[in-house]
C-alpha cells in the first residue's frame, strides 16, 4: 500500500451503499480497506471492477460481534495504516412485531449490528486519529431515524440511535481534528430496499447516493440527508402533531418481518 494514497475503511462492502462508496473512494484515488461477512463477494466485485490488488485489502468480520470488527480494524492499522475515512455502513433492516417473542431477538440483533457494531467499528481508530490530528468517522443513519414508522420499530430505533450517538461523539472529539459525519439516506435502490412493500419517494441509485455522500464527507459536513428532498419531508413529518402523524400512517404497509412469507 502506498503511503502517499489516502485510505478509506468501509464496512458492509459486499453490496449496496457500501460497495458504491468503495467504488467512489477508489475513483478518488483512495486505497480501500473493505469489511464484510461475505468476503468472496467483495473479492469478485473488486476483480470485476479490475481494481489492482495493491489498492485494497479485504477483512472478514461481523460487526454484530464486537471482537470481530475490532480485530478487523486493528488488522487494518497493522497492514495499511490509520485510515483517513472510516465509514460505518454495515447494517440490517427487518420489520418486527413486539407481540411476537421471536421478534425481540430480531430487535436485539438489529441493535447489536446497527449500533454496537457502529461504535465498535470506530473504536480502533479513535485514539490513532486523535493522535494524528486528522480523520473522519462516518456513521450511516437513515431518514427512518427521524420519525418512527409502524412495523419499523427495530430499524427506526436503531437509526435514531445512530444519529444521537454520532452527535455525542462529534461533541467529544471537537477540537481534536477528527470529524464525525452523520449521513442519513432516504430511499436508496439496494437489495435491502427492494424487499419493501410500500412506495419509496425520491428513490435514487446507490451510485448517485455515493457521489453526494462523498462530497458531503469531503466538505466536512456534520450532518446530511440524501437526497435533500427527503430531508424536507422528514422535517415536515417531525413538525406534525402526533395525532395527525398517526392518522397519516394508519394502514401503511409494514416492513417485512424475518419470518414473513414473501408477498
Amino acid at each position: 500500500m502506498s503511503p502517499q494514497r489516502p485510505l478509506a475503511f468501509i464496512t458492509g462492502a459486499s453490496s449496496g451503499i457500501g460497495q458504491a462508496l468503495a467504488w467512489r473512494y477508489h475513483q478518488a484515488g483512495f486505497d480501500l480497506a473493505l469489511v464484510a461477512r461475505r468476503t468472496t463477494e467483495v473479492e469478485s466485485w473488486a476483480s470485476l471492477r479490475q481494481i489492482s490488488p495493491e489498492r485494497y485489502k479485504i477483512y472478514g468480520a461481523d460487526v454484530a460481534l464486537t471482537d470481530s470488527i475490532v480485530a478487523a480494524g486493528e488488522a487494518c492499522i497493522q497492514a495499511q495504516g490509520v485510515p483517513d475515512v472510516v465509514v460505518a455502513n454495515a447494517g440490517i433492516s427487518v420489520g418486527i412485531d413486539t407481540a411476537i417473542r421471536s421478534d425481540l431477538d430480531v430487535l436485539a440483533q438489529t441493535l447489536a449490528t446497527n449500533n454496537t457494531g457502529l461504535a465498535a467499528t470506530f473504536h480502533p481508530f479513535v485514539q490513532a486519529m486523535t493522535a494524528r490530528g486528522t480523520g473522519a468517522l462516518v456513521g450511516i443513519g437513515s431518514v427512518a431515524g427521524i420519525r418512527g414508522l409502524p412495523g419499523h420499530g427495530a430499524y427506526c430505533a436503531s437509526k435514531a440511535a445512530v444519529i444521537a450517538y454520532c452527535e455525542c461523539l462529534r461533541g467529544e472529539l471537537r477540537g481534536s481534528g477528527v470529524r464525525v459525519v452523520t449521513i442519513c439516506p432516504g430511499y436508496i435502490d439496494t437489495p435491502l430496499t427492494r424487499q419493501n412493500r410500500y412506495s419509496m419517494p425520491f428513490l435514487m441509485s446507490a451510485e448517485a447516493f455515493a457521489e453526494r455522500a462523498f462530497t458531503a464527507i469531503a466538505a466536512g459536513t456534520s450532518y446530511r440527508v440524501i437526497p435533500w428532498q427527503m430531508g424536507v419531508v422528514a422535517k415536515l413529518l417531525r413538525l406534525l402533531p402526533n395525532a395527525v402523524f398517526d392518522r397519516l400512517l394508519q394502514g401503511r404497509p409494514r416492513k417485512q418481518r424475518r419470518n414473513d412469507a414473501p408477498r
